[in-house]
């Protein structure tokens, strides 16, 4: 685009209504004595003028000839229009000399042009003046090209209040948006929208909004595009997806990328398919990124791996990313290996922890930390927690505490226990809880109990919130968190519940969870029953359950049998177990060689 916003040169606008946008020459409004409008002028009534005012400039009237003139030059008839106009210049005609200069920088004379232009302006024709200024910062003569595009601004011209305003913001000049508010008041889009763009970038939204919505409703496509990113940003999605449409229609592919995704989020998957498909077609990495992941999803990987060389075809390095992690999916890690490298190397911090994690998996511990380094320094939260994980393995607890604690405070789930379990190690509950709390509340199953547990040592006999999150640890499958909710339960007196969590556990592989089981059923009078699970138990490692085999042996007079569960309780323990286990065993030895 220009960057000032309309033509190479301007014809001064008394013939035609100002235009207030971006225009080629052709379309530049052009300087004469009286408005015509083209829209009730039939092509009779034209001709009939036309041949009226050359009869008249034939004759020598001077503004006959400055009329003739512009309107062979509106029509391209540069051959005809030059003779008239220059005659009407030499007799002093202002509006003559401007548009002779615009017919010279036509014809390829940008210099014969400004002379013209310079007489034109300093006779006060701000239309000359305007494209005297242009004509002067094409050159690189800045100073030149603002006195004169400054002249051209301050007698109210609005394309010269543009240009002006687009020279001031090339050097950073904060006089500029005072020149774009000028040319917004008096409808010029560009200025429109750019001056929406200074006021966002200020953060005064509502005027910006504002803005962007006069420049929307004008057909400026970027505004229209910024509108729908705002209203979408505020959750107004139905709002955002008609500027978006609009800006799509216009063939902006970035809003039909964004216009895609709010399809795909609103259901209408085969909706997005079709515009990030025109948004793709044009260049959109994003939007060949998306193709690329919905045929994936679909088992359609040759398609999807279309779709991400497109992507990184256009300039996208998520594309190179997409490829790996296609190929690492498919079990071609050689292939998954050299994408990610790729886009990694361009700075992808997703590919670099990818790749870290590619070479730790292989064995290469050492190729990858300075991956996982580079992408935690980018922003990774899950290369920082990894760094953590290295950082433990290697017993270097203070540097992975000091990346575990950068990736919860970015909200990283396990890190946030990690964090949590250290401040336990170390006493300081408080501080710990708040990290379990953080990292429950993300959906770790550990920390939710570890929070349960926190909370149950406030109180001698419990408390109503450490079971609701024992309960929340336990629906997801931890196990311990299940045995906790059974001694709950049980503590409570609803024996029910307790053998219902209990069982849960014990069918799970929990050795505790199937040792109250027994205890329970055998309150209960199910001997039988509980010994099976204190079997189970015992089998697992669990002393007490071992000793209550033996005790349940001997007084079944079964002394070979108990002494065999005696050796394994003092084998399991805990001390007083096996302390147990070990007197009730010289009890049965006795016995035996009695």
């Amino acid at each position: 685009m220009d960057p000032m916003g309309d033509g190479v040169s301007v014809l001064e606008a008394r013939l035609l209504p100002q235009e207030a946008d971006v225009t080629s020459v052709s379309e530049q409004p052009v300087e004469a004595a009286t408005v015509l409008d083209d829209d009730v002028l039939t092509a009779r009534e034209e001709a009939e003028l036309q041949a009226r005012y050359r009869r008249a400039a034939d004759l020598g009237d001077t503004a006959a000839q400055g009329k003739i003139g512009t309107l062979l030059l509106r029509r391209g008839d540069l051959d005809g229009a030059e003779p008239y106009l220059r005659a009407a210049t030499s007799a002093g005609d202002r509006a003559a000399a401007n548009n002779l200069g615009v017919l010279l920088h036509q014809r390829g004379y940008p210099d014969e042009a400004a002379g013209w232009w310079r007489i034109a302006a300093v006779a006060g024709s701000a239309a000359a003046a305007h494209a005297l200024g242009r004509h002067y910062r094409e050159r690189g003569d800045e100073p030149a090209a603002e006195y004169w595009l400054r002249q051209a601004a301050e007698t109210g011209h609005v394309l010269g209040a543009y240009a002006l305003a687009d020279l001031l913001e090339h050097r950073s000049d904060v006089g500029a948006e005072r020149w774009y508010r000028a040319a917004a008041e008096h409808g010029h889009r560009e200025a429109t929208y750019r001056l929406a763009r200074i006021c966002a970038e200020r953060g005064e939204e509502a005027e910006a909004e504002q803005w962007y919505r006069q420049a929307a409703a004008r057909g400026h496509t970027r505004a229209s595009l910024r509108l729908g990113t705002l209203l979408e940003e505020r959750g107004e999605t139905e709002q955002a997806r008609r500027w978006y449409l609009t800006a799509a229609k216009d063939g902006d592919p970035r809003a039909a990328c964004a216009l895609g995704f709010l399809l795909r989020d609103a259901g209408d998957v085969d909706g997005a398919a079709e515009w990030w498909r025109r948004a793709a077609q044009e260049g959109d990495g994003q939007a060949a990124n998306a193709l690329g992941a919905l045929h994936a999803q679909e088992g359609e990987t040759q398609t999807a791996e279309r779709w991400y060389r497109a992507a990184l075809e256009a300039g996208d390095d998520n594309g190179a990313y997409n490829l790996g992690l296609l190929c690492a999916a498919r079990g071609r890690v050689p292939q998954a290996e050299q994408w990610y490298r790729r886009a990694a190397y361009a700075g992808h911090r997703e590919a670099a922890n990818a790749l870290a994690v590619l070479l730790l998996q292989s064995g290469d511990a050492a190729g990858a930390e300075p991956w996982f380094s580079k992408a935690a320094e980018a922003g990774s939260v899950d290369a920082a927690f990894n760094l953590g994980i290295i950082c433990a393995g290697r017993e270097d607890h203070a540097a992975a505490r000091r990346w575990y604690e950068r990736a919860a405070a970015a909200g990283h789930t396990e890190a946030a226990l990690q964090v949590a379990m250290a401040l336990q190690r170390e006493g300081d509950l408080r501080a710990a809880e708040k990290h379990l709390r953080c990292a429950a509340g993300g959906g770790s199953a550990e920390a939710a109990f570890r929070l349960g547990a926190v909370l149950d040592q406030e109180t001698a006999e419990g408390s109503a919130e450490a079971e609701e999150w024992y309960e929340r640890a336990a629906r997801l499958g931890h196990r311990r968190a299940q045995v906790r909710l059974g001694m709950c339960a049980a503590r409570r007196g609803d024996s029910v519940d307790a053998a219902r969590w209990y069982r849960l556990a014990a069918e799970a592989g929990s050795r505790n969870g199937a040792f109250n089981l027994g205890l329970l059923l055998a309150r209960q009078g199910s001997e039988a029953e509980a010994a099976l699970w204190w079997t189970i138990a015992a089998q697992g490692g669990h002393g007490r359950a071992a000793l209550r085999l033996a005790l349940l042996a001997a007084r079944r007079g079964e002394l070979n049998e108990a002494r065999k569960w005696c050796d394994q309780a003092v084998e399991c323990g805990p001390a007083e177990v096996a302390e147990r286990a070990a007197r009730l065993s010289d009890v049965l030895r006795q016995e035996l060689t009695a």
